[in-house]
């Protein structure tokens, strides 16, 4: 089986959005896809099979303070809007195809970070109902500017807490053969976070949410050196961007975010024909 691996990184998953769009301009399925935090937000799209659709509404909702903005986070605890973003918009806005998504029959998975243990949840979105998108809202939820998402009697925050880069997920089910789309150059390596004092303050009630941050840089360059590792193995297919993107995990330029997402189409374009032949395709 082939699995698609998609990491996050808030508004840098604008690049992921120009790889996946590219993706599906060419007919390039995969048995499985998981994704993490954005790499989930505009993953769903690839299986819908929606093209343009994430880079059509994060430009004409950009500077919407509902959407993502400080305003939201001083009121709701949630600096992206929760009921907006997750439920307001995919319904009502710029609707999501939840019945191209069912019919796909691609097994989507989207990572959670528990934040009573710190391990990592895959949970296999069957819909777009109320509840299977407040798992993509917890897959989303940045830790200190984002409310904890309770869903089923759990406690969820982000899944790049815990699995930034869940290629080996995407193994464990089955996937032999994987295509992975990172957020950050090849030379990336994450250093301490310098938020610790906030983290430890603000979640002292959640000791193992608080390791699993702490250990965080640990843990991602650990995942990041596996992806490639396994690339040089034949195994895994890197898409990333050749240098640093334009924007970090908050941007409000729909100019910035074209950019960004052009910078994904361009490289994908790029590497089609070796992606295909990997897949056996060409």
């Amino acid at each position: 089986m082939t699995g698609l691996v998609l990491e996050g990184g808030a508004m840098r998953g604008l690049f992921t959005a120009g790889v996946l769009d590219v993706l599906m301009e060419n007919g390039i399925r995969f048995d499985n896809v998981i994704g993490v935090s954005a790499g989930a937000c505009f993953g769903c799209n690839y299986v819908s099979g929606q093209t343009g659709r994430t880079i059509r509404y994060n430009m004409k909702y950009a500077k919407d303070k509902r959407y993502c903005s400080f305003s939201s986070l001083i009121k709701t605890g949630d600096i992206f809007g929760a009921e907006f973003c997750y439920h307001t918009l995919p319904v009502e806005l710029d609707r999501f195809d939840e019945e191209a998504f069912v019919a796909s029959g691609i097994p989507f998975y989207v990572v959670v970070t528990d934040v009573d243990t710190g391990e990592a949840g895959y949970h296999l979105m069957k819909d777009a109902s109320y509840e299977e998108l407040e798992w993509m809202r917890a897959s989303s939820s940045m830790p200190l500017v984002s409310n904890i998402v309770h869903i089923g009697g759990g406690n969820y925050l982000d899944g790049g807490v815990s699995d930034s880069i869940p290629l080996k997920a995407s193994e464990a089910l089955g996937c032999k053969r994987n295509v992975t789309v990172l957020t950050k150059p090849r030379g990336y390596r994450k250093s301490p976070d310098r938020t610790m004092p906030l983290v430890r303050l603000k979640y002292r009630a959640y000791p193992a949410l608080v390791h699993a941050m702490q250990i965080r840089h640990i843990s991602y360059n650990d995942q990041f050196e596996y992806c490639l590792r396994r690339e040089k193995e034949g195994d895994n297919f890197v898409i990333c961007p050749k240098s640093p993107l334009p924007l970090g995990h908050l941007c409000h330029d729909p100019l910035v975010m074209r950019e960004a997402y052009e910078l994904g189409r361009s490289e994908a374009t790029e590497l089609m024909p070796a992606l295909e032949r990997f897949l056996g395709l060409g």
